[in-house]
């Protein structure tokens, strides 16, 4: 049983890593970065939803 348990505490492999001068970072890491900076850039650039009366005045 102890050896069960050792077994699935081993750390899971990081997979694959981008280094770019001093910065190293997973590439899924660095997915998720730039998903959050695309959905920030749509944050801004798209309106805000407005009701109908707003539109009349």
């Amino acid at each position: 049983m102890i050896t069960q348990f050792l077994a699935a505490s081993q750390p899971v492999p990081a997979g694959p890593v981008v280094q770019w001068g001093w910065l190293t970072i997973t590439v899924a890491n660095l997915v998720v970065i730039l998903l959050m900076i695309v959905v920030f850039m749509l944050a801004l650039v798209l309106p805000f939803p407005s009701s109908r009366e707003d539109e009349d005045r």
